[in-house]
């Protein structure tokens, strides 16, 4: 009994350290002002999480508006966007201080908001009212709310900043909207409960997932004409683009697997079993790596894109959703709406054969209740510590 008691005590001991010398012998020092926070919206707890990823601990808890759910960062200032669905505003945060800095007013039930690449603007729909709200995010005002079709879940912003296309998931339309002129310069007819949304990085295609009719359907963005609907699994709910914009990685929810499109010949390049009801999904930056979510089995799915097939299966909490990669590339944060928290999962090269694989659990984090969105954001800070 007495070895027993040993070994329990020096269990949790062991594990501390091997979770400190696999963690800091990869650990990159960036220097004393680099920052580095994944933002989890808490969509009943009416928080945002906030991690600190250099140390993997919950750093603060921020309270916002009433059910928050969709969460953008600004690319090119220290700012986070939380988009609160009951009380219909957008909380703004200071990334450097993690405080909340304002609110912005939207129209009726927004979702999801998307920040142009230069950072200027930001573009909620707003599902309960039939339009997108424009902001201005340097004097952080609405400047224009444009009319769209029924139900708008989504507004994507083009890479270049000259279009954002909304998903009007009430009619079964697309409106593409003319960012200069802040007005919808055509609205297309596609598929049944159009949600997702991919834009390719040369802005020349929209890719949109219908959940309704288990199709993806390809725009030409230059003439605004439906170029294909895409047979694919049941109920596609994601959307996960290359970052070389060469395929589109579909999360069928009701097929347990992916539909891979090839986005220049808007193909089909195959369907691959991924897991039960894959609800997210990420790219790796080096286009090599498909993370996915399974909403059904509590697991992540590692498809190796060269490959077409599974490299690990990972058991993580109840009900993962959302997925972040961190800068380095080297961590996988998963968002468990079912448990409450998040799990870390560290990518590493094995150097000997009695270490972890390339893929091992680093720790789990407490989170709100019902997480459901999440967002990382690494800077160095722009002025001294107080």
């Amino acid at each position: 009994m007495r070895k027993l008691l040993v070994i329990f005590v020096l269990l949790p001991i062991l594990g501390g350290l091997g979770w400190w010398y696999f963690h800091e012998r990869q650990l990159t020092d960036y220097g004393p002002s680099y920052r580095e926070y994944a933002y989890v919206t808490n969509g009943k707890s009416n928080t945002v999480s906030v991690i600190d990823l250099r140390t993997f601990a919950l750093a603060k808890t921020i309270h916002v508006g009433s059910e928050p759910t969709g969460i953008a960062a600004n690319p090119q200032k220290n700012e986070i966007y939380v988009v609160n669905t009951q009380s219909n505003n957008i909380t703004l945060i200071d990334a450097e201080q993690n405080v909340v800095i304002a609110a912005i007013g939207v129209h009726g039930h927004p979702y999801f908001i998307d920040v142009s690449d230069d950072g200027k603007r930001g573009y909620v729909a707003n599902s309960g009212s039939a339009n997108v709200s424009v902001i201005d995010l340097e004097k952080r005002i609405v400047v224009g709310n444009i009319r769209v079709g029924a139900a708008p879940g989504l507004a994507r912003v083009s890479p270049d900043g000259s279009i954002v296309v909304t998903s009007n998931r009430g009619d079964n339309t697309v409106s593409v909207i003319d960012t200069k002129r802040l007005s919808v310069r055509s609205t297309i007819s596609i598929c049944q409960q159009p949600e997702d949304i991919a834009i390719l990085p040369d802005s020349s295609k929209a890719f949109v997932a219908c959940t309704g009719s288990g199709q993806v359907a390809s725009i030409d963005l230059k003439t605004d004409k439906l170029l294909a609907l895409l047979d694919v699994g049941k109920t596609p709910v994601h959307l996960a683009l290359k970052p070389d914009g060469g395929e589109i990685m579909v999360s069928n929810f009701d097929s347990d697997n992916i539909s891979i499109v090839e986005a220049t010949m808007n193909e089909i390049g195959g369907s691959y079993l991924i897991g039960t009801n894959p609800a997210g999904s990420v790219v790796s930056a080096d286009n090599s790596r498909l993370y996915a979510s399974n909403f059904g089995s509590n697991t992540v799915a590692v498809y190796d894109i060269d490959s077409g097939k599974i490299a690990a299966m990972l058991p993580v909490g109840s009900h993962p959703d959302a997925l972040a990669l961190s800068q380095s590339q080297n961590y996988l944060l998963v968002v468990n709406s079912g448990s409450g928290d998040v799990t870390v999962i560290q990518k590493r090269t094995p150097e000997k054969k009695f270490e972890p694989g390339e893929y091992s659990l680093l720790t789990m984090i407490p989170l709100g209740i019902q997480p459901n969105n999440i967002v990382v954001k690494a800077f160095v800070l722009t002025r001294p510590k107080p």
